[in-house]
This record gives structure tokens, sequence and C-alpha cells, in this order.
């Protein structure tokens, strides 16, 4: 019998960059100049992919490239209005221009806008679910069909608890989550048979700018944190990992799945 001769072992960090490298691609993060989605923006690129980041504010955009181009890393802003059909069409073709037709998207832009909903108004309805839904509904027909055609894409939505369960005023905001995390259901069904993965980040209470009204409560802020299991409250810097994986080779058999990265908060 032949003897046979043993494959050399890989190196943690060369087995580590074959799952979780994301060398190569391209990256269009939504929101990315600040709270999670700049948290986001900043582990795609570290991780080595080319990121644009789109947003509305200048000079926080701005912020957000100079931080990740003084680390080494390539990054780029695009500035538009996610809260107008125009808007988000312009910012695609503008975003894809950069780099190339982005691999991984990541809608993590969002509006917090919470009436009461006997107090519900036309507009705060129609800009919730413009921003919060129907971007991420225009940015996914843009760009993962493409994805779809070159066997490879990574399409990652960033949700809300509430989602799934109503408190403080979820009003319409939670609809538009709650409608995102189906939308993330149909674009699995339709374009992961071709490789494009689709799944959802649900964050507990994180403090950021999108949560500023309930960060200026200290005892509701306290009272989130003995919530979750991990007894804090969450950091933008918690969906690091999680966001590597899902844009990575390594979640190739993920999707259609919403990640809960919420310190155990949906199950205390």
């Amino acid at each position: 019998m032949t003897p046979q001769t043993p494959h050399a072992p890989q190196t943690p960090p060369a087995y580590l960059a074959g799952l979780f490298s994301l060398e190569g691609l391209n990256a269009v993060v939504t929101g990315g100049s600040s709270g999670i989605g700049r948290a986001i923006a900043g582990a795609l690129a570290r991780a080595g992919a080319r990121v644009v980041v789109v947003a509305r504010r200048e000079a926080e955009l701005a912020a957000t490239v100079d931080e990740l181009t003084a680390d080494g890393c390539r990054a780029a802003a695009v500035s538009c209005d996610l809260g107008s059909r125009e808007g988000v069409r312009a910012g695609a073709e503008e975003a894809a221009a950069v780099f190339g037709e982005p691999d991984i998207l990541v809608n993590s832009a969002g509006i917090n806008l919470r009436p009461p909903m006997g107090e519900m108004t036309d507009e705060v309805w129609d800009a919730t679910m413009a921003v919060n839904l129907e971007a991420p509904h225009l940015l996914g027909r843009r760009f993962g069909p493409g994805m779809a055609e070159r066997g490879f894409g990574r399409i990652i939505h960033v949700s809300s608890q509430q989602a799934h369960r109503a408190f403080v005023q979820s009003g319409a905001y939670g609809v538009s989550k709650g409608a995102l995390e189906s939308l993330t259901r149909s674009q699995a069904e339709a374009w992961s048979p071709r490789g494009v993965t689709c799944n959802t980040l649900v964050p507990g209470f994180v403090m950021t700018p999108l949560n500023a009204r309930l960060s200026s409560d200290p005892e509701r802020v306290a009272a989130l944190a003995a919530r979750t299991l991990t007894g804090r409250n969450g950091l933008a810097e918690d969906f690091a990992g999680a966001a590597v994986f899902l844009a990575s080779r390594a979640s190739g058999y993920v999707t259609g799945q919403s990640l809960f990265v919420d310190g155990g908060f949906s199950v205390h």
C-alpha cells in the first residue's frame, strides 16, 4: 500500500484568511458614517474590502473615510439622499463607479421617527418607509442581479428589536424594520441559488445617535441594560465580527436569517 503524504497544515492566519478575508471585494455601506453603520464599514475595510460609505452628512463622511485611509484601508464616500427614489438611484450609480460593482451591500441607514400611532402623519410614515425599507429594496434591485450573475454576493440589512416586539413607541419604525426582515427572505429566495446570501443583523439597544432620545434617559438606559443577559447595552463595535462573517465566504450556507446581536436582550 502506498503511504499517503500528509497535507501541510494551514497556519492559523492562512486558515482564517480563507474563511474571513474580504480582499478583492467591493462593499457599499449605507449609513456608514455613524453608529453601527460606521463600525461595519470599518470592519469590512480592515478585513480587506474596498468600501464606499454612503450617507447624507458630508463632514461625517469625510471623517469616516479619513480614519479608514489613515489605517491603510481603501475607502471613499458618496453623499446622497436615501429618502427619495431619485437620490437612491443616483447614489447607487455614483457608488458603483468608485471601485466597481459591489460584491457586498450593507443597508444600515435608517431614520427613527416615533410619534404615537394616533399622531402618525403621512409625512412621518412615508419618510420612514422611504429610508428604512424602500432604499434597501431599490439598492437590492440595482446590485442583487449583478451579484447573482457573477456567482457571489452578500446583502446585509440592519434591523431592530422592534421588528419582533413592540415597545417604546415602535410606530412606523417597527413596521419598517419588520418589513425589512421580510425583504431579506424574499431577496434570499430570489438570489441565493446563485451565490448571493441575504441576511439581517438585529441589534439590541445600542448607544448610537439614532437612539439619542432614549440614551438621554439614564433610568431607561439602565433598565434596558438590566434586561440583557450580558448586563450591558450594545456598542457599535459589537457588530464588527458578525458583519465580517456575513460578508465573507464563511457564511456561504447562511441566508434568509436574522442574526441577533443583542447581548441576549431578545431571550431575557
